[in-house]
């Protein structure tokens, strides 16, 4: 027996919102290209079953936070201290101003494998000061790592040229968490991304 239309279309519409029910909340497989692309930086890798790594950071944002923990963690002991940070992306050089002078760092001729961190004592006979976290980078080969001027804007030719530092309190710095593995990442990067000699693995 037939049943009278109206109890047809309903029973047609129920099945259409369930086949629509179904599609709508049937889960997609890792892998394919259905996934939306705003759901992509959640996408689950089935291998690791981790989430994938966030986009990497920019050159500004690396350089941002580099500037930011300069200052921050800055020596204040009238010597040593980050009085201002400056990049100029055009010719990758990364500028500290402190109070005997200013540093221009040129990264794009620093080999990031060279980073190396250490602690040092800038007290004096008659003057005792806080300990200060410096690191080191090396140019490469044939090339500078820095111009030093003094606070006359003449070049100090005292300062080592194929050698770049970077100052931070000891005490400071030591209050956060993973201080100097975040630092030397971001400096290294910002070192690619300026065109200098990327870091490479030894095994």
């Amino acid at each position: 027996m037939t049943p009278p239309l109206p109890h047809l279309a309903c029973i047609c519409a129920s099945a259409m919102l369930v086949g629509l029910t179904a599609c709508y909340t049937a889960p997609v497989e890792p892998g394919q290209t259905a996934l939306p692309v705003q759901d992509a930086r959640s996408f689950h890798n089935p291998h690791t079953g981790k989430k994938s790594t966030k986009p990497e950071a920019s050159q500004q944002e690396l350089f941002d936070y580099v500037r930011g923990e300069l200052l921050a963690l800055s020596p204040n002991d009238g010597l040593n201290d980050n009085l201002e940070v400056a990049f100029d992306p055009a010719t990758s050089v990364l500028s500290v101003t402190q109070p005997d002078g200013r540093c221009d760092i040129f990264l794009s001729a620093i080999d990031a494998n060279s980073l190396m961190w250490q602690t040092v004592d800038p007290s004096e006979p008659y003057h005792t000061r806080d300990k200060v976290l410096r690191i080191t980078l090396t140019s490469l080969s044939g090339q500078k790592a820095r111009t030093c001027y003094d606070s006359h804007n003449q070049v100090d030719t005292s300062v080592t040229t194929n050698r770049a530092r970077l100052l931070f309190s000891q005490t400071k710095s030591s209050a956060v968490p993973n201080f100097t593995d975040a630092m030397g990442k971001a400096l290294k990067k910002l070192v690619v991304l300026a065109g200098g000699n990327g870091e490479k693995e030894i095994f």
